[in-house]
């Protein structure tokens, strides 16, 4: 059964912060036949023009329902029996019809053939991410971050006569999955009073992150999800791509901060500073200290006759510990 229109979490506002890679426009070459189209829509009666466009566009997109996917030819997607696959093209067709903002990073698109459920493929290329990150997100900063990107989105939405979303809440917080090295999360959204999760994965490449987002109802969620997983066991990063062919001088992630993060953690970040140079200073203090000199004809031969008045031509020579008894008589 054909979908009803899903609202994905937009681009700039949650599922990306900013887009970053030039999609290519590498829609597959085979076009659906009758029988590869989804089951209703060759019977369905329209219900209104604007359902009729949609029937029209979706026959008119390229799809693939076998072979590999290609995903801006940084990475591709192999195509199981019961799925379909469009590329860039058709993927920002479809979330402009689904009623999304796009960034043009949008990279593919997959479904099973009766589309009712959906995963998009977008790249980050915001450089290598070290996998130690993992273990350093803070899932209660990260929902405000996603909430307040939203409430910006929306503005934008309103001015296009398009519905607002609101991110509700965690379906799944962030975890790092240990069977598929991915960091996967979902959360609750909704629009236009319904209510669809988001499912994320971000899958590390070389250059950046793959974010894969899938878009389901809740009911759906035990079933599809083992589905979407072993659809990405399918997945892969072309081979200079990939997370193994890291080499030094190549882009690495760096981590942002809020104005208000930066200002609060300054007088840490000052005294820790502070406390290096002192560090430092005293390192070099001692390193210049000789304390194998013991009487004062070592420390006279060591330090050597000075003219009198000559001290800024005399080099500095350090600082000497030595052993020290009052004279007798004194």
């Amino acid at each position: 059964m054909l979908s009803k229109f899903r609202p994905l979490l937009c681009g700039t506002a949650v599922i990306l912060a900013t887009p970053f890679a030039t999609a290519q426009d590498s829609a597959p070459s085979a076009k659906p036949t009758a029988a590869e189209a989804p089951a209703d829509t060759e019977a369905a009666e329209p219900e209104d023009a604007e359902h009729a466009e949609f029937i029209k566009m979706l026959k008119g997109l390229d799809w693939k329902t076998q072979g590999a996917g290609e995903l801006g030819g940084r990475a591709s997607l192999n195509i199981p029996a019961g799925y379909r696959f469009t590329g860039a093209a058709g993927t920002v067709k479809l979330m402009e019809a689904y009623g999304n903002l796009t960034s043009g990073g949008e990279l593919g698109y997959v479904s099973p053939e009766d589309m009712s459920w959906f995963a998009v493929f977008e790249f980050d290329d915001c450089g290598y991410v070290k996998d130690d990150e993992k273990n350093k997100l803070d899932a209660d900063k990260l929902l405000e971050q996603m909430k307040e990107n939203q409430k910006a989105t929306n503005k934008e939405l309103a001015k296009r006569g398009m519905p607002s979303l609101e991110v509700t809440g965690w379906h799944t917080p962030p975890f790092y999955n240990p069977t598929t090295n991915n960091l996967e999360w979902a959360i609750r959204l909704t629009s236009g009073g319904n209510e669809n999760i988001n499912y994320k994965t971000k899958l590390l490449g070389r250059r950046g992150v793959m974010d894969v987002v899938l878009v389901c109802d809740e009911e759906q969620m035990a079933t599809v999800v083992p589905a979407y997983q072993e659809l990405l066991k399918g997945f892969a990063f072309n081979k200079e791509e990939n997370y193994a062919s890291f080499s030094k001088g190549d882009k690495v992630a760096s981590q942002s901060m809020s104005r208000e993060d930066f200002l609060a953690g300054l007088p840490a970040l000052l005294t820790e500073i502070q406390q290096g140079l002192y560090d430092e200073a005293k390192a070099r203090l001692v390193a210049n200290i000789r304390t194998d000199i013991t009487t004062f004809d070592e420390m006279a031969a060591y330090f050597g006759a000075a003219a009198a008045d000559d001290e800024e031509t005399t080099a500095f020579r350090g600082w000497v510990r030595a052993p020290w008894a009052r004279p007798s008589g004194a």
